[in-house]
């Protein structure tokens, strides 16, 4: 539900604000006065499309502000607008509430922002889906497209959605499936020699079986063994001088007899700085029999084998040969051959591999088609019960002898189902039902959407819904009807409604009034609440301009009474 809007700088209004309640609020006014903004403003809270134009002239920009809240939509749509909300990074105010709002440049960029964070406008439109409906004239013009009344047909009942949900899924399996076979089978040859140059890629590189990382490893063991001379002799040296040569009994002592002796030495006497000495000298000979044994392990671990480096370099040479062709080192080749033999495995062309796809093929489509007709039975069902119900409605609203007919018809397989849906209208029982496009004046189309909406939202409660004018072209006892019907609606959403019609306005709970202001220098225009008494003067001028005569407020008066009377029976 809306709580409260602000527009500033948004066509003919510099200013206003609106705090909105519960119920039935409707939005009156003369011509030209600017309730169409207040639509619009409503249109781009709901993330629809910014039109510069619209920015007031000589601003800068226009603002539209909403406050929504959630408490009284269900706990699945509820539930849905908080994760809207907290995946676009925002969050709700102290209220628990969120707020929305929208900016359009005069130069024709606009912003968007969601819980106090910039969103795309998208978002907006997706924040919106459970709270906010607008209904204009466009939008019953839209309600002419097939899609819209397939969609209309969707929404009449809750057996549907997991119905088509379950269809979508096995259609997008059989089409995933039906173009794969297609590709398959129109690009064999093509495909064909593809599979014999990866083939043999994944083959010669099979055969020399790299390892991961080797390339890098033999660059470092070619290196030792052109330098393996040179390490073996500078290590023995070390080695010797630590050790001494093994049988050797000549004069001089290696260092570690020699550093031994001294540890000894100092060892022997009881002097605590010879004793600090002792204990230096003592790592010093762990340390060097640590590297003793780590020579003798480099000696023995230096290539004795001769040909080792003509292998190595002979190797090398072959992951060259490798990493010329696929990828910049061996790793890099490994991850070629990877993906290759991935792709194989979905270019099989052999008979079989299309006779297998083939049947699976037939197997996805089984399968859609069956869910296809399930979900053709249950649209089936819902458009009797959907045409039944919004015959009564129209009944009800100047159309006595009218009958609604949704006529349900095959079509190819998409997103959508196997089916197209169509409204029809009859003027009575003896005529033949013709498209809504051909057979509803303008005021019977509002009036078919307006039912269509009272059905549809039967089961919805806390959701905001705009009507435009809904009543356009219509009057009398309609115009009445009308009124109650959205005053109907209203007990389980909030209704705002723009009208013309006394007979409407009557009906809600709250009476807004755009004024203008006209001086010779500008037009503005700014919404209040009406009170009883101002609601009073207001429907005498809607009542063909009789707000200066007693008999126009008595007649306003008494309209006003009455139609407040029944929505009490209705709280009932």
């Amino acid at each position: 539900m809306l709580a409260d809007i602000t527009i500033s700088d948004l066509g003919v209004i510099s200013s206003a604000s609106a705090e909105l309640s519960s119920g039935l609020t409707v939005l009156t006014g003369e011509t030209g006065a600017g309730k169409t903004m207040v639509v619009t403003g409503l249109r781009l809270l709901a993330g629809g499309r910014a039109d510069a134009s619209r920015v007031r002239a000589g601003a800068s920009k226009a603002v539209v502000e909403g406050t929504f809240i959630t408490e009284e939509l269900t706990k699945e749509d509820a539930s849905s607008v908080a994760e809207i909300v907290d995946t676009a990074g925002g969050s709700a105010d102290e209220n628990g509430e969120y707020i929305a709002s929208r900016t359009v440049m005069s130069t024709g960029r606009s912003k968007a922002h969601l819980g106090g964070r910039s969103v795309p406008a998208a978002t907006l439109g997706e924040f919106s889906r459970a709270l906010l409906t607008v209904h204009g004239q466009n939008d019953q013009l839209r309600l002419l497209a097939p899609d819209q009344q397939l969609a209309a047909l969707d929404r009449s009942s809750s057996d549907i959605a997991p119905l088509l949900d379950k269809y979508r899924e096995s259609f997008v399996h059989w089409r995933t499936q039906a173009k794969d076979l297609k590709r398959r089978t129109e690009s064999r040859r093509e495909m064909a020699q593809e599979v014999d140059r990866l083939q043999f890629a994944v083959n010669e590189i099979s055969e020399i079986d790299p390892q991961p990382g080797e390339d890098e490893e033999l660059i470092t063991l070619i290196k030792r063994l052109q330098d393996v001379d040179g390490l073996r002799e500078a290590a023995q040296t070390a080695l010797v001088a630590i050790d001494g040569v093994e049988g050797d009994f000549g004069e001089e002592k290696p260092a570690s007899t020699l550093l031994g002796e001294a540890h000894a030495a100092v060892h022997a006497v009881d002097d605590k700085q010879l004793e600090e000495l002792s204990q230096q000298l003592g790592e010093m000979t762990s340390q060097l029999a640590g590297i003793a044994g780590e020579l003798g392990q480099f000696l023995s671990d230096l290539p004795a084998d001769p040909e080792l480096l003509e292998k190595s370099l002979q190797r090398q040479q072959e992951l060259r040969g490798l990493t010329r062709k696929y990828a910049g080192d061996i790793d890099g080749v490994l991850a070629w051959k990877q993906e290759a033999e991935t792709k194989l495995a979905s270019m099989d062309t052999s008979t079989e591999a299309l006779e297998k796809l083939q049947a699976e093929v037939a197997e996805a489509q089984t399968e859609m088609v069956a869910r296809a007709e399930k979900l053709t039975a249950a649209r089936t069902k819902a458009a009797k019960k959907l045409a039944k119900a919004v015959s009564e409605e129209i009944h009800g609203l100047a159309m006595p002898k009218a009958r609604l007919e949704v006529d349900v018809r095959q079509a190819k397989y998409s997103r959508a189902g196997a089916d197209e849906v169509e409204l029809l209208l009859a003027a009575n029982d003896a005529a033949t039902p013709k498209p809504l496009s051909v057979a509803a004046s303008g005021g019977e189309l509002s009036r078919v959407m307006l039912a269509l909406e009272v059905i549809l939202s039967a089961g919805t409660a806390g959701t905001t819904l705009v009507f435009d004018e809904v009543d356009a072209g219509v009057g009398g006892r309609a115009a009445v009807e009308i009124g109650r019907r959205l005053a109907r609606l209203a007990q389980a959403n909030q209704v705002l409604v723009v009208t013309h019609l006394p007979q409407v306005a009557a009906y809600a709970d709250t009476h807004l009034h755009v004024a203008k202001d006209v001086t010779d220098k500008s037009v503005t225009s700014g919404v209040v609440t009406l009170s009883r008494q101002e609601r009073v003067e207001e429907l005498a001028r809607m009542l063909a301009g009789l707000d200066d005569t007693a008999t126009g407020r008595a007649h306003a008066a008494e309209l006003l009474s009455k139609a407040q009377d029944e929505v009490e029976g209705f709280r009932v």
